[in-house]
């Protein structure tokens, strides 16, 4: 069996710590066995090796979450990268287009599909595995794991199964019902519903049929290339609701969807992170903070606050789930980016009346990493290193660079930055339209720029 875990959101549910790029799975919140904090990814990724499903398992996820991942697990994890977000039936296309041209997977493998960041006990995990066997058994079109309810939830989606048809294995699925109200949701549970937590597997073989049906590429490398082409639809609506024959597997363990500030405070390492005093007076309140400024909280009750570079939260812990509407008018890029190599804070915008731009930056290389080789057409960059030493790679020459050097990159200059000890430094980029794509990247391995570099007979000035 193969696992394919959809690495997505927009990150507004939990802003300001979330965003495009840092989605709710890569918050380093939650406790770890060490002692430390880790995220949703970090946490799922632990749990697929305790079980064995590591070496079995891919991730699907945007350009712009594939750093972060890399980042967080480690550089060896397969990706099928998106090229931009659609929805879950491009998304699963694509990785069947992957499992199927790349992996050379065989048509009568199970593909099990779940989201990258399911708070659940290994035992979830271990009930996954069984989706392989109860498709070999009922020869059903897709199979799915529904989660036995403990109360009568309107946040969930609900599988209803058919009359008479229950057992011990697998339930056969009658029909699904969408967030229902409360009172709904208790006749529901009297029908034997499960919560819906977006898991279920299919045969290769089946997925590989509908994509020919709709004319749609198998290969992988021009699917990615016509990947905006495809259809922005759920695979729920595009293929689930279409099956002749599903089943669901109960799983009576637990599980828990931590995507609202509500849920994730209830399950956070520590009431407070970050600098700053929650005070005794203060009840059932968490404060997460990623400023260097302190915040104080004091004399009040059922609140979460929140502060990092994108903005500061202040929200009663019940009404935290409005958070994405309200915040739905905001269009600022990512303030804060975690990176393969370290982490980018955005200090400061401005934007002048000739239309120059003026962006400032705090970046940090981690000691041994590197950022990739790369030149940007429209801006020119300076860098003030402020902390640490490293070499810098710039067009003809590798020079040593040390806190207080100041590096000018020009426009179409070629550059990349490698860190000896941890390095900071403050870069200020300058010009029109700035962006994240204005962005030409040559390589990544710091060897492969060593070897550009020896094959044009640049100098090493060290």
């Amino acid at each position: 069996m193969k696992l394919v875990l959809l690495s997505g959101g927009s990150g507004k549910r939990l802003w300001p710590l979330s965003n495009d790029i840092r989605s709710k799975q890569f918050l380093k919140v939650l406790p770890a066995k060490n002692g430390q904090k880790q995220s949703m990814v970090q946490r799922v990724w632990e749990q697929l090796k305790a079980v064995d499903l590591e070496h079995s398992t891919v991730i699907a996820a945007s350009h712009l979450q594939s750093e972060m991942i890399r980042s967080q697990l480690n550089d060896k994890v397969p990706l099928i990268i998106e090229p931009e977000r659609r929805d879950t039936f491009p998304a699963i296309s694509l990785a069947v287009s992957y499992l199927y041209s790349v992996a050379h997977v065989a048509r009568d493998e199970v593909v099990a599909v779940l989201p990258v960041d399911p708070f659940v006990e290994n035992s979830f995990f271990e009930r996954v595995k069984d989706l392989e066997a109860a498709l070999q058994e009922t020869h059903a079109e897709l199979a799915l794991i529904g989660v036995q309810p403990t109360y009568p939830s309107s946040k969930y989606g609900y599988i209803v199964p058919k009359q008479n048809l229950r057992n011990d294995k697998y339930v056969s699925v009658g029909h699904f019902t969408e967030k229902p109200s409360e009172t709904e949701a208790v006749d529901l549970i009297s029908e034997h519903a499960l919560w819906n937590c977006g898991v279920f597997a299919f045969k290769l073989g089946s997925m590989i049929d509908l994509l020919e049906k709709k004319e749609m590429t198998l290969n992988y490398e021009v699917m990615q290339k016509r990947y905006s082409l495809l259809p922005k639809i759920s695979f729920d609506y595009e293929v689930v609701e279409k099956a002749n024959s599903i089943i669901a597997l109960p799983y009576k363990g637990y599980w828990k969807d931590l995507g609202t500030w509500n849920t994730l405070t209830e399950e956070m390492a520590a009431p407070k992170m970050g600098k700053g005093v929650i005070s005794d007076a203060a009840e059932n309140t968490h404060l997460i903070n990623e400023l260097d400024i302190p915040i104080t909280v004091h004399g009040v009750k059922n609140l979460v606050v929140a502060a990092s570079p994108d903005g500061i939260l202040v929200s009663d812990k019940s009404m935290s789930p409005q958070i994405k509407d309200l915040i739905s008018g905001f269009n600022q890029p990512p303030m804060y980016e975690e990176r393969m190599w370290g982490w980018s804070r955005t200090l400061d915008y401005a934007k002048y009346d000739n239309r120059e731009e003026m962006v400032t930056k705090r970046i940090r290389i981690n000691a041994g990493k590197n950022s990739s080789y790369h030149y940007h057409h429209l801006r020119d960059e300076v860098w003030t290193i402020v902390k640490g030493e490293g070499e810098v790679a710039l067009e003809n020459s590798i020079t040593r660079v040390k806190a207080g050097d100041v590096i000018h990159l020009p426009a179409e200059k070629k550059h990349a930055i490698r860190a000896i000890t941890q390095l900071e430094f403050i870069e200020v980029q300058t010009g029109q339209g700035i962006s994240s794509q204005d962005f030409v990247r040559l390589c990544y391995s710091w060897d492969e720029v060593i070897e550009r570099f020896h094959q044009s007979k640049a100098q090493f000035i060290l």
